[in-house]
């Protein structure tokens, strides 16, 4: 759907009938004809066109005659409004058509869609708009014909509109340029050299809570600015972009996550696992010369687990489990992150814990159990609870890897002494995990 071209149809309340047929081409021709002389049904033509357009083989013969494509630019640049109108009308019906040829051929209309970006009406621009986006997703020489004409910064301009119509077009533009296969290289830099970031995290963060169309799509835009190919395309970004796109990453992942950390219905709307495999991508990225990235991408993925099971069941189907566990030694805020998202795993219950016990989580727990920070051992012990409880063979393989040492550790410190004791309590009361504590010191500990 986000690649899909959209259409804007206004009511037919003329009564007249919408052609379901395609038109023979003689009588494509005479409709032509029929506009281009000045007479006063020259609307009431173009209206019979325009439904004429709405079929695929009439699109294919009408830019296949000689002149018409002119036609319709010259209609659509002169000084009568009504006119000018239904003219934009049937452009917009070309640029809906799958056929690459037929968009091609509205080229040189391009320039002019981007003039009347300013100073016209609302449902005059929104027309414009749209009619560019649909010209965008199917034809690569119509994007390389409008970046040097200048549309990042008329887009710009636009961005700053008081119209949710306009603001939504807008958005809609954008979005089909920076999902074009040339965008990490040609148009993600201009975008970035533009206002149109910081506009754009400004509508969403004021926008997305109430459910604006405009919001949504310029979450999608910075989602593909700072994600391009959904973590396929990095290779690439020229490498004068790196520091560019990690200022942009930090607002990008903490707008979605205080979207998530609220009560907005966003995580019903994000449920895609792309998502998932494209925030990994963006820590792995970042991990070695901006490392700061990493805890705000695993605060995001807190919020992403916290509650509905669907990103947890991802992270294990998608084997992205190893990769976080690799963050757990990267600093002090990112092991509370990666043992917090671990935790939100473990509480969806059984199967979610044996899954975490088939892939070895237990050991890599072992050397930030032995840390001197009350905080990440606090996070271990409200893991182990959780393997404990729903996976009692996690207990027995903790026993027999030396746990119970590492704990003891902890059985002086204050705030965590009651925890250690009953989690030593809770391994100690399962079948089969005594057996493996034959030394005297590991005996004492669960006495």
């Amino acid at each position: 759907q986000l690649v899909s071209k959209r259409l804007l149809r206004e009511d037919e309340q003329d009564g007249a009938e919408v052609l379901l047929q395609p038109l023979p081409e003689d009588e494509v021709s005479e409709l032509l004809r029929g506009v281009q002389r000045a007479s006063e049904d020259r609307k009431t033509l173009l209206r019979r066109l325009r439904r004429a357009l709405q079929d695929k083989e009439t699109q294919q013969k009408f830019v296949r005659l000689d002149g018409s494509v002119r036609t319709l630019v010259g209609l659509f640049t002169g000084s009568l409004a009504d006119v000018q109108m239904e003219a934009a009308r049937c452009l917009h019906e070309l640029s809906h058509s799958s056929d690459a040829a037929v968009a091609e051929a509205c080229m040189p209309v391009t320039s002019y869609l981007l003039t009347y970006l300013s100073g016209h009406s609302v449902e005059f621009m929104e027309l414009c708009l749209y009619t560019l986006g649909n010209l965008v997703v199917e034809s690569e020489a119509v994007r390389k014909q409008l970046l040097p004409q200048g549309i990042i910064p008329v887009l710009a301009s636009c961005i700053q509109s008081p119209h949710e119509a306009v603001l939504e077009g807008l958005g809609y533009v954008l979005s089909q340029l920076l999902q074009a296969k040339e965008a990490p290289t040609e148009i993600i830099p201009l975008v970035l050299d533009s206002v149109l970031p910081q506009h754009m995290l400004r509508l969403v963060c004021s926008g997305l809570k109430s459910g604006t169309g405009a919001a949504v799509e310029f979450a999608w835009c910075l989602h593909y600015i700072v994600w391009p190919g959904a973590g396929k395309t990095w290779a690439r970004i020229p490498k004068a972009l790196s520091f560019s796109l990690s200022k942009l990453t930090c607002p990008v992942l903490r707008c979605l996550g205080n979207l998530l950390a609220e009560e907005t219905g966003c995580e019903a709307q994000i449920q895609d696992e792309r998502l998932l495999a494209a925030l990994f991508t963006v820590m792995q990225c970042y991990l070695q010369k901006q490392p700061f990235i990493v805890p705000e991408g695993l605060w995001l993925l807190n919020n992403l687990t916290a509650d509905d099971p669907f990103f947890c069941f991802a992270l294990l189907s998608l084997d992205l489990l190893p990769a976080l566990l690799q963050l757990l030694p990267c600093s002090q805020a990112a092991s509370v992150l990666v043992l917090t998202v671990l935790c939100n795993v473990a509480e969806k219950g059984p199967t979610y814990c044996q899954q975490l016990h088939q892939r070895a989580a237990l050991p890599l727990l072992l050397g930030p159990l032995a840390l001197p920070d009350p905080e990440v051992v606090g996070q271990c012990l409200e893991l182990l609870h959780l393997l404990f409880l729903h996976c009692p063979q996690a207990a027995v393989d903790f026993v027999r890897q030396g746990g119970p040492q590492t704990l003891k550790q902890h059985q002086s410190t204050p705030e965590l002494q009651e925890r250690v004791q009953g989690l030593l309590d809770m391994a100690l009361q399962l079948p089969g995990a005594s057996v493996f504590s034959s030394s005297p010191a590991a005996s004492s500990a669960f006495s």
